[in-house]
């Protein structure tokens, strides 16, 4: 029991003592990374759109065209791809959907480490402006009182804040125009 006790203090000193790896530093190899990825591109919403229909045909659709090109010599001259080629790009993009799938879970466990980060950012700033706003009360601490008044303008929670309301004038009333007789 006290060898297991050691090796997860061993570990936890371990990991105080590595310097936790900068946000900056995420994004350098990031970028370093996508100059790797094979045709790595990034498609305007519109051209990303007009394509997907295509792209997204049966696997099993997809397969017998590839088996159609190896019988047929015209269908290979017309379509100009062999099966083999077209077979390698299929497990080729198979194998790429599990990076897309590490990628949005990757993306979706920062975004959730942000989100828990924004948390403890505003529970602090409630509870700080909840304690300011009963300090600024006593005249010791009447330094805070800029501080609280920033926050009230910028609070968006508890009272509701009126808009400035613009002055409305009427909507002028249309003329009735006399019907002539011709």
């Amino acid at each position: 029991m006290s060898s297991e006790n050691a090796v997860n203090q061993s570990n936890a000193a371990a990991a105080a003592q590595d310097p936790a790896v900068t946000p900056e530093a995420i994004v350098e190899q990031l970028r370093a990374l996508r100059q790797q990825i094979p045709e790595y591109v990034q498609l305007p919403a519109a051209d990303s759109k007009s394509i997907q229909a295509v792209a997204s045909v049966h696997p099993e659709f997809a397969q017998a065209a590839i088996n159609a090109i190896g019988a047929s010599p015209v269908v290979l001259s017309v379509v100009g791809r062999t099966p083999e080629d077209l077979q390698q790009e299929t497990e080729t993009a198979a194998r790429w959907s599990k990076v897309e799938d590490e990628l949005r879970a990757m993306l979706q466990g920062v975004t959730s480490a942000n989100l828990t980060r924004r948390h403890r950012i505003g529970t602090a700033a409630l509870l700080t402006y909840s304690l300011s706003k009963s300090l600024v009360r006593s005249p010791e601490h009447s330094a805070l009182l800029p501080h609280v008044a920033v926050m009230r303008k910028a609070n968006r929670f508890g009272r509701a804040h009126k808009s400035p309301q613009q002055p409305q004038t009427p909507a002028p009333v249309p003329v009735p125009v006399p019907k002539t007789q011709v």
